[in-house]
């Protein structure tokens, strides 16, 4: 069964967000247990350390866009850094607030992760529909098991990330996916910057901040340096260290 929550039709002109977002349709969710499994915070996550770290964050980036949507990439300096923890966890806390809701859009060709939120069958993803003018956004968005996190997967033909993410149906990809809903935020998980800089600059650019995850003692100080020079400094929100 395949589950896509954009449709456009699910909300009317008459609509407030509050009753659009408690109508959103949702599968299964996952159980305390799977959640902590999966290393995502609830809001009776046993680590309060962790959920305020990421409520602090959700909150500064809510201060950075003056209180409007907007869409974060987020890369680790090196793969395996920590990103996807970040991008998942983040997501789960802007959902906590209840007028709110996250889109995680898996874009790490290399080490995808969005299914690992998704308790559902995946049929395509975002190369699919990049590749093919057929394809409707809604057909490639799917519920998680996480209240209020929807998800868009890689999908299957990941041939020439750059030149995927740097074509002009991308483009147009985020900023219909952005002014669908202005209650909704996203999250782009990317590639690591210190290996696929290319691709992690492409969607830096096309994206209203980025976040760099630093792993603990698994980086230099000139990866560091190196990393955050290669996105423009209006871009860059700040960095996350991850142990």
């Amino acid at each position: 069964m395949r589950l896509a929550s954009d449709n456009s039709t699910e909300t009317s002109e008459k609509e407030t967000p509050v009753k659009r977002i408690n109508d959103m349709a949702e599968v299964e969710r996952f159980t305390d247990q799977e959640l902590r499994e999966k290393k995502i915070l609830t809001i009776d996550s046993t680590s309060k350390q962790v959920l305020n770290i990421f409520r602090g964050l959700r909150t500064k980036l809510h201060k950075k866009s003056r209180g409007r949507n907007y869409v974060c990439m987020v890369s680790s300096l090196v793969s395996n850094g920590g990103a996807s923890y970040v991008v998942n966890n983040l997501a789960a806390a802007i959902a906590l607030d209840k007028l709110k809701s996250a889109l995680v859009i898996d874009c790490n060709l290399y080490a995808p992760s969005a299914q690992n939120l998704m308790m559902t069958k995946v049929n395509h993803g975002l190369t699919d529909y990049l590749s093919s003018d057929d394809m409707r956004i809604e057909d490639i968005v799917y519920a998680t098991g996480i209240p209020r996190v929807r998800a868009i997967p890689v999908g299957d033909n990941c041939e020439g990330g750059a030149e995927l993410f740097s074509n002009k149906r991308m483009r147009q990809f985020i900023d219909e996916v952005r002014s669908r809903y202005d209650d909704r935020f996203i999250i782009i998980d990317a590639p690591s910057i210190g290996e696929f800089t290319a691709e992690a600059q492409i969607l830096s650019d096309l994206s209203d901040f980025s976040l760099l995850v630093v792993p603990f003692g698994k980086v230099t100080t000139q990866q560091v340096v190196s990393s955050v020079n290669a996105i423009s400094p209006e871009k860059l929100a700040g960095t996350v260290f991850n142990n």
